[in-house]
């Protein structure tokens, strides 16, 4: 005889297995490392590429060298520049020659000559002139030519008298200014040489070298892209009737690979506050009309996982 099952019982049964078959609260994306791009610091040709995409690299290992010729060009003229400067400035604190002092000295003497012989010449005209001997013009001129013969012997005076004092104080702060900045000029120069030889700011992963040997990438192009970071993370897209119960610090469980075959610890160590569209890959159900909100979670022991591959949070 077969006995009637209560309704009450049916119900709940129903409800016990809607509860088991429901999924936990969770959010869909990938595994990432933080990402270093390098860019051109000049536009030249790539030299040599010492790495291939996907090897380990140090901090301070070379990743490629760019063409030097230009480079090592401007460098060498920046020393030259600043060996001028240098030597400039020493020519002032130096002062003048013996040899220019004499000279100046010798043509002081010749300005005095000529000055006394104008001024006798002048001397013996005067008379004659008063008594109309000579013409007032001859008279006139003789007065001029005494006067500019006294004046070049000002002129020579005064250049001795430079000489022998040597430059000014500020002729030295200028020429000091100006060989600080060669100097400085130099060290710029310097740097942006240095840069041609690209290498690892820090251990990576190098993940991408878009160019090739042979190619000139313009200055500023992305040389090499690498992945950074002991552990990769999760970044995820939380959907708006969760963002509420995720914070920053919480445990949650991180399900990497498309059936979730591989399970590890998280911690949610960033939430955005501002609310984005759900990405195509992170549509189900009725989360594909709402916000969401870009999260990343720390795994741990998962040094080994690959970049790129999907997973699920659950929190």
């Amino acid at each position: 005889m077969t006995r009637l099952v209560p309704m009450s019982l049916l119900v709940l049964a129903a409800a016990l297995a809607a509860g088991c078959s429901r999924e936990p609260p969770h959010a869909l994306g990938t595994l990432e490392y933080d990402r270093i791009t390098l860019p051109a610091p000049a536009a030249e040709r790539i030299a040599e590429i010492a790495v291939r995409e996907g090897q380990r690299v140090e901090a301070g290992e070379r990743i490629l060298t760019l063409e030097r010729t230009r480079g090592d060009a401007q460098l060498a003229a920046a020393e030259a520049d600043v060996a001028r400067q240098r030597q400039a400035l020493e020519e002032l604190r130096n002062g003048a020659r013996r040899e220019d002092i004499d000279q100046a000295r010798a043509n002081l003497a010749a300005a005095q000559a000529q000055a006394r012989d104008a001024r006798a010449y002048y001397d013996r005209l005067t008379p004659l002139g008063g008594r109309q001997l000579v013409s007032a013009a001859d008279v006139d001129r003789a007065r001029a030519a005494a006067g500019n013969a006294q004046a070049q012997v000002a002129g020579a005076q005064a250049a001795l008298a430079e000489l022998r004092n040597g430059a000014r104080p500020e002729q030295i702060a200028q020429a000091q200014a100006a060989l600080e900045a060669a100097q400085a000029q130099a060290r710029a120069q310097s740097v942006s040489t240095g840069r041609l030889d690209v290498v690892a700011p820090r251990a990576a992963r190098v993940d991408s070298l878009p160019y090739r040997l042979g190619d000139e990438a313009p200055v500023g192009a992305p040389l090499a892209v690498l992945l950074v970071g002991a552990q990769p993370y999760a970044r995820v897209y939380v959907p708006e009737p969760l963002r509420a119960d995720v914070r920053v610090g919480d445990r949650a469980t991180v399900r990497v690979g498309a059936e979730g075959e591989r399970v590890y610890a998280g911690r949610v160590r960033m939430v955005r506050s501002e609310p984005t569209f759900t990405p195509y890959y992170a549509l189900s159900g009725k989360d594909a009309a709402r916000l969401s909100y870009l999260a990343e979670v720390e795994l741990e022991d998962a040094a080994d996982l690959p970049a790129g591959l999907p997973l699920r949070v659950e929190f």
